[in-house]
């Protein structure tokens, strides 16, 4: 079936009722027995609470809900004034009206002044197949860049070449607002830097993807979710921060938004001028040398971010959206490095190095996004999104090398160096997903199309007198298309007190690499294509069963098979000289990596989460110091033979009166080995340890105290190199006035100065040491307000704008900006 049979396929699905819709009605009164009017009623899914549809209580109290499917739900209430109270659990059979006893609304103790309404969600919500970290209601995340923020998020690592992991796996997919990006490595940390706490609204750990999702990330999603104004009427917000550690920093944001019953106007654009420094030992012992190199890195950031949509509510059934992203950002690096070369036997200094990598680079992006949106009462559901990403990069490196003698007295020699390289990047993707009510379950499936196309242009020069020839045979270009088509059916069920969900995903991808160059031969330049094409088509089969009878004491089991594809990044042959003796390069001979993993998790009582998975991992690939050249140490992926991680997590949050707290403990036994030859095996083993606590403690009405830490114990990166353990203490405070409008948060990262990493490698011949930090202590400002509509001013209006948020939660994997704000 090609993809237009099947987008019909889904039309039709679409226009097919569905049968056996039964009523639920019912009364909400308060403890003198008088009804409770203007009540919001929700109608909760029982295997995974999801909010099915909202009604409001006329003046008798009386709500119903019309066309319900059969199935297992329960109910919630909520008022102004009042306590939210819950049903018991509702089973719709073949009945066609269900009368629910009458629900009884305590009042709260404390009496309200006006009419405004605010609601805060915990810091930390975690569910069986995810974790959400709500940044905006998180004091110490001010003045954070989303990269800061991952790196003290529950499960997650980052390594000293910010490389991500989740729950003791490299290979992680990160997604913003629900579409996955394009960029790995460098290119993704400097994307994440650019993105700014004020526009976060919350990060998403999906430890278990649907077949809904992306095969893609071995350890799971991070899906980033960025803000918008929700509130109906003319509403927005200023803010300003200031951040000095060694040097001084500066954010600001601004964001306005716009709603009525039918359009939803919304816009955001935000700053940041940054300056940094970090510091990078490296101490290596290769045959009869040892090189014992220190560096100095003094970076500068100028980032404007900018959003901007629009949603028409064309009526209860359709919704469109519009919305256009971007960043244009600029960088600078300024390293200083200089490196002691002895002779080994006799440790005598025999000449010295000293080396400066200045890089200026622009990272420019912008993404467009439409979307729509189908859904009716009958459990119908229909969204398309189409999207264009464009990406440009242009980086400019300027190297000089100079080695001394040991005294320093004279020079010995010389070699200076620039390099080049533009990078465009498109990015074009359309997918359909469609889910129905089907044989008292839930039946979804939908087709993606993408398409990636990367032109790289790389340039060395050699600089004599201030004069640059191009170095032919370290000059290439290389261009890479990667197109990936992909269906996808996932069905799940709520049985007598089990939950069944299982689901399909196949995905073809097409690839095609081309690097051009010249290479000397014969005594003449040759011209070489080491082009190549890869083609394949791969299944990837998910489950899950919940046993939820006792909805506080629920179990479950889950298996998924997912796919690491090696982006252009790490496929790029191109040479990055860091210096004389060390420089980075891809390989075009890097194969995807597969892993297959089971999960148990355990929900007690709505709080205490324990989940324990087993992951195998073949061909995994890695980032591997190696030698070339006898003593010249190169950077470089490379597929290890298999990686096996078993990880327990075991999450906590705690309410007591004032004090709220959170608590995650996530350990793993990772098991490393391949081989590669005579003197190049890898066969490491490491128990991991990472634990993140928050504490927070309302001393006023409008003062909070936060403390938050991390500790992370001693583990093994990249494959081969062992480390040490790290810790860090944030500490915080807001103070909020003007009615709660105006907020002044303060905060102190990095308390003892003990971010620090330091990693020990043995492989290929050489043994390396290496230990490095960053301004990680900083003294954080921030001051913000917000204006114009904060509350939700008629019963309908209230109506409509939880339901548009139900949307928006229940919009896993939708686009960007999306209806109802499926952002």
């Amino acid at each position: 079936m090609n993809p237009n049979q099947y987008l019909v396929l889904l039309m039709f699905l679409l226009l097919a009722s569905a049968a056996g819709a039964q009523q639920i009605s019912g009364t909400v009164k308060d403890a003198d027995n008088k009804p409770v009017t203007q009540a919001v009623v929700s109608l909760l899914r029982l295997s995974d609470s999801v909010i099915l549809k909202n009604e409001v209580t006329d003046k008798g109290g009386v709500y119903e809900f019309v066309t319900v499917a059969e199935g297992a739900y329960f109910l919630s209430v909520s008022h102004i004034g009042y306590a939210s109270a819950f049903s018991n659990v509702i089973k719709v059979g073949k009945q066609s009206r269900i009368a629910v006893p009458v629900i009884v609304l305590s009042k709260v103790v404390a009496s309200l002044q006006g009419v405004t309404v605010t609601s805060k969600k915990p810091m930390i919500e975690v569910k069986a197949d995810k974790t959400i970290v709500n940044v905006e209601n998180t004091i110490n995340a001010v003045g954070n860049d989303a990269l800061e923020l991952l790196r003290k998020s529950p499960g997650v690592m980052v390594d000293k070449d910010d490389n991500l992991s989740l729950s003791g796996k490299n290979g992680v997919q990160v997604f913003i607002d629900g579409k996955p990006s394009p960029f790995s490595g460098k290119d993704l940390a400097a994307y994440l830097r650019s993105l700014q706490s004020s526009e976060v609204e919350s990060i998403e750990l999906i430890t278990n993807p649907s077949a809904k999702y992306e095969a893609a990330g071995n350890a799971g999603i991070i899906n980033i979710r960025l803000k918008k104004n929700k509130a109906f009427g003319t509403n927005g917000s200023l803010s300003a921060g200031y951040n000095v550690g060694i040097f001084s920093k500066y954010n600001s944001s601004f964001a306005i938004n716009h709603r009525n019953k039918k359009l939803n106007y919304y816009g955001s654009y935000n700053f940041n001028k940054a300056r940094n420094e970090s510091f990078t030992d490296f101490y290596r012992l290769v045959l009869d040398s040892v090189f014992d190199q220190h560096s100095l890195d003094i970076g500068t950031f100028d980032g404007n971010a900018f959003r901007g949509g629009v949603d028409y509510y064309a009526n209860r059934n359709h919704t469109f959206g519009f919305v256009v992203m971007g960043n244009i950002n600029s960088h600078t690096n300024r390293m200083r490095s200089n490196t002691e070369i002895s002779y080994r036997p006799t440790g005598k200094t025999i000449r010295l190095l000293d080396a400066s990598n200045n890089v200026s680079d622009e990272r420019n992006n912008v993404n467009a996004n439409f979307n729509y949106r189908f859904a009716d009462t009958l459990g119908h559901e229909l969204n398309i999104d189409a999207d264009y990403g464009a990406y440009r990069l242009r980086t400019d490196q300027f190297q000089p090398n100079t080695y001394y003698t040991p005294s320093r007295s004279s020079v010995i020699s010389e070699a200076v160096y620039r390099m080049k390289s533009p990078t465009d990047i498109n990015t074009y993707a359309i997918k359909a997903d469609y889910e129905q009510d089907y044989k008292k379950g839930k039946l979804s499936m939908g087709v993606k199309s993408s398409l990636v196309d990367a032109d790289n242009d790389f340039g060395r020069y050699n600089v004599l007198s201030s004069k640059e020839s191009m170095d032919s045979l370290r000059s290439n270009t290389f261009n890479y298309n990667e197109n990936i088509n992909a269906g996808y059916v996932n069905y799940n069920k709520q049985l007598k007190g089990v939950m069944v969900q299982v689901g399909l995903r196949v995905e073809n991808t097409n690839a095609k690499g081309t690097s051009i160059g010249y290479q000397y031969l014969n005594g003449d330049y040759a011209r070489y294509d080491s082009s190549f094409t890869r083609n394949y088509t791969d299944v990837f089969p998910s489950a899950a069963v919940t046993w939820n009878k006792d909805p506080a004491n629920q179990w479950s089991l889950a298996y998924s098979r997912r796919i690491d594809r090696p982006n252009y990044q790490y496929l790029n042959p191109f040479e990055f000289k860091l210096d004389e003796y060390t420089y980075e390069k891809g390989n075009t001979r890097l194969n995807p990596q597969y892993t297959n993993s089971v999960r148990v998790t355990h929900v007690y009582k709505y709080m205490l989460t324990t989940a324990l998975s087993y992951s195998h991992v073949s061909d995994i690939f890695s980032s591997l110091v190696d030698t070339a050249e006898r003593s010249k140490a190169f950077i470089s992926r490379k597929n290890l033979a298999s990686q096996d991680v078993v990880n327990l997590n075991i999450s906590l949050p705690v309410q007591i009166k004032k004090y709220s707290g959170f608590f995650n403990l996530s350990s793993s036994y990772s098991h490393y080995k391949a081989k590669f030859g005579e003197g190049r095996t890898v066969d490491l083993s490491a128990f991991n340890a990472l634990l993140y606590m928050q504490h927070s403690y309302k001393f006023t009405k409008d003062i909070t105290g936060e403390v938050s830490g991390f500790y992370n114990s001693p583990s093994i990166f990249q494959g081969t190199f062992k480390s040490r353990k790290m810790w860090g203490v944030d500490v915080g405070a807001q103070y909020s006035f003007m009615k709660g409008n105006m907020t002044l948060k303060a905060t102190v990262s990095d308390v003892f100065q003990t971010m620090r990493w330091w990693g020990e490698s043995d492989f290929a011949g050489q043994w390396v040491r290496a230990n490095g930090g960053w301004e990680s202590r900083l003294l954080k400002l921030n001051l913000s307000w917000r204006f114009g509509s904060s509350q939700v001013k008629a019963a309908r209006q209230r109506k409509m704008a939880t339901e548009e948020e139900n949307k928006r939660i229940n919009g896993d994997g939708g686009g960007s900006g999306g209806p109802g704000g499926r952002n």
